[in-house]
């Protein structure tokens, strides 16, 4: 009888046959990992790896040739889906010590080991091996083992299918259930830590301080009491004024920094009572660790694509949040972002959620989406059609945020070429010149203009390029005229359609006057907001007087695009920015001027990756004196792209749509198939690399050997993206076949199928046919 094997009280075996052994290889870490340890004994070559013994051998080197044994034709065949079993501190070891050769605990194509490490097979208890080759097979391997030790494991049975899965699935499902709840943040007792941090925080304290809205009594007295409860945290709660985003006040706040209150709800405290908590949001990742305004625009279209429409709506309750507080949708969450905005989204955001809500609660949804129109209707009124930003004359508007000093979230030497002159003028250090200038001892006008531009680029989003360089604050942009077009037939849309044609506002504010001119606005008393309800048809009649404008003062005819419009100078600003196809997206281009835009203006644009920035020729030439700014060429990022894909697909030009999905799709899979699943905020798209040196580099690549969060609005142009694709599109993806090759080889097919339809159809038809004789 053969002797009793000993093993450790935590290992459970299975057999070959036993369906649980196989199932499911691509379950999530924490089902996959975080279940008890299981070994297979359909074999009997030897247990004694259980106890610390491991017959493998580590790769033998001779000189630069890597010595292995060959493959024969009695090895194991793979009849059963192969797994492996590993001991995971060990392989990691390993794997760093053999193929990371850069030393940056990613396993990417530029390391120089032998990319080859064999593991021992399960239905051998490890006494048989099987080669793992190439860089993503090795890359996922060193991932899985990271995943595996986050739960605790020592040894695993890993199932190869996790190695070799198809790249555009497992990206997909990485972002659906796992970037997205990395990147879950809440503002509450339970959730400050992790908030308060900010790597943008240059001021040397790290305690975390939080700004509660004026007339929210009920919240500040909740984190007074968490800061009593959680005495370790030194939390600092301070209350804002009523007008929070008074400049100077904002400025005093410069070296006291904090995160900034938003949306709680109520819930069972357990007890009888209630308690707040706050409500989920997503952030975009890294240096980024606050809500931010558009990012989360974008990044709701990846939650709605991935069924997550609850943590989407929680991102439009904030926004409705701010605009009540704080009087905007900010920049971001930060004390320091309290003047600026962003770009608009809210409508479109909101109307896209309200479509997904469960109907089940029809009244539910629609008071929800009422709060989120009337916070639209409160922001475009008070906000982006008021002074300063609404200039007049043209009835166009601007980024042209109120602010005083340097903006302090900024790197440390960012600045520094700008203010060194300054300094010089005052025999002073940088430093020295940069304080008393922001506590206003010295004056220089020159550079506030400076600055409320700069502003102004941070406010756009678009931070920075040469488009807006020194002038952004005086451009009537097209992608804002875009937006605030497609705001004014939103809300009318939604006033018609879901609120018969009459909504209530319950908040008081002034409204702006209409039709825009320099003598309505020069007015001192404004109508009221609760005066009269809100009908459709005034907000047609604004889209349709914007449309308008854009047409007078954006369109060029004769380039077929549309261009900035520098109100100082009352001239367009001839830089050929992709944002002109916002109008597309917007829905304020005619069919004709569409037809120009995709015909004559997007190969300006398009490269092998996608949909570039700006133009080259625009950009102008690059120096160590003029750097690359991140927002010009040949830089991609995805809100371009997005913006592109739903645009020419609500003109027809599905086909271009495709293409450009394609493009970007390609780059985002090459690069996470060959460099350890990187997931970047933005790439080259003309020499398809993450690996950017402009301004702040790249954000998003900073991660030890398993990507934890990719990067928000990137995982959303992912998802987005492939929305778009075919099937054989998705195939071809996932096999990273390069565009130039797949598109060549598509249109070999049309030209040939074009050809074969100019053949004579009378003359085919007889020449098949059989003449027959009678005799």
């Amino acid at each position: 009888m053969a002797p009793t094997l000993a093993h450790p009280t935590t290992v459970n075996f299975i057999e070959e046959h036993d369906s649980t052994a196989t199932s499911l290889p691509m379950k999530e870490a924490a089902d996959y990992y975080g279940k008890d340890e299981t070994f297979t004994r359909s074999r009997t070559y030897s247990a004694s790896h259980i106890h610390g013994y491991n017959p493998r051998r580590a790769p033998a080197f001779d000189e630069n040739t890597h010595s292995r044994i060959r493959r024969l034709s009695h090895d194991e065949k793979a009849s059963q889906p192969r797994r492996f079993l590993i001991d995971v501190e060990e392989t990691i070891r390993l794997v760093l010590e053999q193929e990371d050769t850069d030393g940056d605990f990613q396993i990417s194509v530029t390391d120089a080991g032998p990319k080859v490490m064999a593991l021992g097979t399960a239905t051998s208890n490890g006494f048989k091996t099987f080669d793992i080759r190439g860089t993503y097979m090795l890359s996922n391997l060193l991932q899985e083992l990271a995943l595996a030790r986050d739960h605790g494991r020592k040894r695993i049975v890993l199932d190869e299918a996790r190695l070799t899965e198809n790249p555009v699935d497992r990206l997909s499902r990485m972002i659906k259930n796992s970037f997205w709840h990395s990147l879950t943040r809440r503002i509450d007792g339970e959730g400050l830590e992790i908030i308060c941090a900010d790597p943008k925080n240059r001021t040397g304290r790290v305690n975390p301080r939080i700004y509660v809205p004026h007339g929210e009594p009920a919240m500040a007295d909740y984190y007074r009491k968490v800061a009593r409860e959680k005495p370790h945290l030194n939390l600092d709660v301070q209350v804002l004024p009523e007008k929070p985003d008074d400049p100077s006040y904002v400025k005093s706040l410069n070296n006291k920094p904090g995160i900034l209150a938003l949306a709680m709800n109520e819930s069972d405290d357990g007890r009888g009572g209630k308690i707040l908590k706050g409500i989920p949001f997503i952030v975009p990742g890294a240096r980024f660790n606050e809500l931010y305004n558009w990012d989360s625009y974008f990044i709701s279209l990846g939650l709605l694509v991935d069924g997550k429409v609850t943590m989407a709506r929680g991102m439009v309750d904030h926004f409705i949040f701010e605009i009540k507080h704080y009087g905007k949708i900010l920049n971001g969450s930060r004390s320091y972002y309290l003047c600026r905005t962003q770009p608009p989204f809210l409508t479109d955001m909101a109307l896209q959620i309200f479509n997904q809500l469960d109907r089940s609660d029809v009244d539910a949804n629609r008071a929800w989406l009422k709060r989120a129109i009337q916070a639209a209707i409160k922001e475009y009124h008070t906000i982006w059609v008021a002074e300063p930003r609404i200039d007049p004359k043209t009835s166009l508007s601007r980024y042209r945020p109120e602010g005083l000093g340097i903006p302090p979230e900024t790197e440390a030497t960012h600045f520094t070429h700008i203010l060194e002159p300054f300094a010089q003028k005052h025999g002073l250090s940088i430093l020295e010149f940069s304080e008393k200038y922001n506590d206003g001892v010295l004056k220089e006008p020159g550079l506030d203009e400076y600055f409320l531009h700069d502003r102004a680029v941070r406010e756009s989003g678009h931070d920075t390029t040469y488009r807006f360089e020194k002038r952004c604050a005086n451009l009537a942009t097209v992608d804002l005229q875009a937006l605030l077009y497609k705001y004014e037939i939103d809300i009318g849309t939604a006033i018609r359609e879901v609120f018969d044609d009459e909504l209530d506002l319950e908040e008081e504010f002034p409204l702006s006057p209409f039709p825009i001119s320099p003598e309505s606005y020069s007015k001192a008393t404004r109508e009221s907001s609760r005066s009269k309800p809100q009908r459709s048809e005034e907000w047609f009649q604004r889209a349709e007087f914007r449309k308008q404008m854009i047409d007078k003062y954006l369109w060029n005819e004769t380039k077929g695009l549309y261009f900035d419009y520098d109100t100082a100078k009352e001239q367009q600003i001839l830089y050929e920015s992709v944002t002109a196809l916002w109008a597309l997206w917007a829905g304020c281009a005619s069919e004709e001027q569409a037809w120009k835009l995709v015909t004559q203006s997007l190969k300006k644009f398009e490269v092998l990756g996608g949909l570039v920035s700006g133009t080259e020729e625009s950009r102008g030439k690059i120096s160590l004196d003029r750097p690359n700014r991140q927002w010009d060429y040949p830089y991609a990022w995805p809100p371009h792209q997005i913006m592109a894909w739903v645009g020419l697909e609500r003109y027809g030009y599905l086909e271009d749509a495709q293409r450009l999905a394609y493009r970007f799709l390609y780059m985002m899979t090459t690069a996470f198939v060959d460099f350890n699943g990187v997931v970047p905020e933005k790439f080259d798209a003309v020499k398809l690399s993450h690996l950017v040196d402009a301004e702040y580099g790249n954000q998003g690549i900073d991660f030890k050997m398993v990507p934890r969060e990719g990067f928000g609005w990137m995982n959303a142009a992912y998802q987005v993206g492939l929305s778009f694709l075919n099937s054989h599109m998705r195939r071809a993806v996932a096999a990273c076949t390069s565009p130039e090759v797949f598109f060549s080889a598509a249109n070999n097919v049309a030209e040939q199928v074009l050809q074969d339809m100019t053949h004579d159809p009378l003359g085919l038809a007889m020449d098949s046919l059989e003449i027959v004789t009678q005799d």
